[in-house]
């Protein structure tokens, strides 16, 4: 359920769910190959554009960057991996266990505007930063022509 902030009528129509069908898919997790049955648990996501780029940022605790997987194909980013649960002990009694283990996948379908030639990729302190730069708009040619 989504909270909407009541606004009395300003007497001009509002506009936000009219924006949001606008965006949405764009950025959208891509679910055409994706059984998310098969995986165990999903790192929560920002994606935030910025003028030159789209920086996308992962929550992925307690691994190594060596057991994170990043690959473009057809033109969609996927991040995956697995977190190994940590030693059980014999005769651990847990009370609450919410850590999440196994195997993870996210996948976006980037949109045209990028390339995928120079994605830039850091993980430190369990945060996965990925750098998507925008393709460079191609500037009109401006031809000089003589007059005779």
């Amino acid at each position: 359920m989504r909270l909407v902030r009541w606004r009395p009528s300003t007497g001009l129509p509002v506009y936000h769910n009219y924006f949001d069908r606008m965006f949405e898919g764009f950025f959208e997790p891509d679910r055409r190959n994706l059984d998310l049955q098969n995986f165990d648990w999903a790192p929560r996501v920002n994606v935030e554009e910025l003028e030159d780029r789209f920086e996308i940022t992962a929550e992925i605790p307690g691994m190594k960057k060596e057991e994170i997987n990043i690959e473009v194909r057809d033109n969609v980013l996927t991040i995956k991996g697995e977190r190994k649960s940590g030693k059980e002990e014999e005769g651990t009694n847990y009370h609450i266990c919410e850590r999440s283990y196994g195997t993870f996948q996210r996948a976006f379908t980037l949109p045209e505007s990028v390339t995928t030639d120079n994605i830039e990729a850091e993980y430190a302190d369990g945060i996965l930063r990925l750098a998507v730069r925008k393709v460079e708009p191609e500037k009109p040619k401006e031809i000089k022509i003589e007059v005779k």
